[in-house]
């Protein structure tokens, strides 16, 4: 499918809905690969802003961009529209800093767009093609992207109160966009309308531009436009808010009570993997390298390349020796500086056994991964047993630890018995099972 732009420039004129401004908002022809783009014509050099989701910096009930002092207020309506229709090139030249409300809906932004009659142009459009499901969840509130081949949504619309559930599922192109959302209107709460004043919002609100919802009753200056009409400008609002992506979107959306709020946060999950893929592949970081049966024993260098632990969960700090194939010694330094000593306890600081036993665990994986020569894999704890506590660990012992394998099954499970030991006294003993995974498992 090739790009669109406008053949010709086209205005519109009206109130802003939260900041009251008279304004008259301008779309004009940009050339292929040039993108939508924001210009302020009222602020000295009229400066202009590309709408992505990393410029957001308010979403009290309208999504509102800002670069450097310019600031655009309420973008979704404009954006859902040409999103909706298809337009990925154009200038929206404003002489405020918020695009007129007129009705409510999109309906008026998609006839300028007609107006201007809409062009394509001698370059193919991009996508941005989901991979894999992408999701968010705010409170009673979720967002979910699934892999498709074109964007469809399925939205549920509620209020706190359970009343005027609504439901729609719809794949969207520009005549379903045109004849089954553009027209759907914004709404309220009657409820909420005295917070938002006081938050400096809807000074320009009417029901000539809103829908109000007070109790079981709808008031509204002209009849319902669709039965589920609330349901489908919250589609017009998500497809609006997602534009700010940069891009045009291939995915399934399935959202519960959205809001502009969720609706960037998933736009911007989304941005993160564009930007990510721009950048190319990761690079795969190095597996844990297994001990080689020539080591005798490992430094703490070693068994960082060994183990995937880090502080403060690495319990081992050096390997003084391996006894044939079966069988180590390692110690850990118990030292006052161990973080769990703030709350194990304060006035009586004494090493959880939990953690003995997790030392052992570290011990017998290494010795796994060395038997089996296993690179890049992972020794998972699965299982205790005969687990015994002796006496307490405290700041200043050295913990001997002594691994035994008595079973292993392939390369794949292993049992271990180990000890550990304080000044030659045993303070803690078990047999511990545990599995030897790969990276890609």
């Amino acid at each position: 499918m090739k790009q669109r732009t406008l053949a010709r420039e086209v205005s519109i004129s009206g109130s802003a809905l939260h900041t009251g401004e008279a304004v008259t908002l301008t779309l004009k022809p940009a050339p292929a690969g040039h993108g939508i783009v924001f210009r302020r014509i009222d602020l000295q050099g009229s400066p202009e802003i590309r709408p992505r989701v990393d410029q957001v910096t308010d979403l009290v009930r309208a999504t509102t961009i800002q670069e450097g002092h310019a600031k655009i207020h309420t973008v979704e309506h404009v954006l859902s529209a040409l999103h909706g229709c298809g337009i990925d090139n154009v200038v929206v030249e404003m002489n405020a800093s918020e695009p007129p409300i007129m009705d409510g809906s999109a309906r008026p932004f998609v006839n300028l767009i007609l107006q201007g009659e809409p062009l394509e142009q001698d370059k193919d459009r991009e996508y941005f093609t989901l991979d894999a499901p992408v999701s968010v969840t705010r409170g009673s509130s979720s967002i979910i992207a699934l892999p498709s081949d074109e964007l469809k949504i399925s939205c549920t619309s509620a209020d706190d109160r359970g009343t005027h559930t609504q439901h729609l599922s719809l794949t969207i192109d520009p005549e379903s966009y045109m004849t089954q959302i553009a027209a759907a209107r914004t709404f309220t709460v009657y409820e909420d309308i005295e917070e938002l004043l006081k938050l400096g919002k809807i000074r320009g609100g009417s029901l000539d531009c809103a829908i109000v919802i007070k109790g079981d009753k709808i008031l509204s200056k002209d009849p319902l436009r669709f039965k589920d009409e609330f349901v489908r400008h919250k589609i017009l609002d998500i497809i609006g808010d997602i534009m700010l992506l940069g891009m045009p979107l291939k995915a399934h959306i399935v959202a519960t009570r959205p809001g502009h709020a969720i609706n960037a946060e998933l736009t911007k999950r989304l941005f993160e993997q564009l930007q990510q893929r721009k950048k190319g592949p990761k690079k795969k970081a190095p597996g844990p390298k297994f001990p080689l049966p020539s080591e005798t024993s490992l430094d703490i260098k070693r068994i960082l390349e060994t183990l995937p632990h880090r502080y403060p969960f690495l319990m081992v700090d050096r390997v003084l020796e391996f006894i044939g194939e079966d069988e180590l010694v390692a110690i850990k330094n118990v030292t006052i500086n161990e973080p769990y000593f703030q709350g194990h306890f304060p006035s009586e600081p004494v090493m959880p056994g939990v953690l003995q036993i997790e030392a052992m665990a570290q011990a017998a994986g290494i010795l796994m991964l060395r038997k089996t020569s296993a690179s890049g894999s992972i020794a998972f704890f699965m299982s205790a047993d005969k687990v015994k506590f002796r006496q307490a660990v405290r700041p200043g012992d050295q913990l001997v630890i002594n691994a035994k394998l008595t079973k292993s099954r392939g390369k794949k499970i292993g049992v271990a018995e180990c000890t550990c030991t304080v000044g030659g006294n045993v303070v803690s003993s078990g047999e511990l099972m545990f599995a030897v995974m790969g990276a890609e498992e």
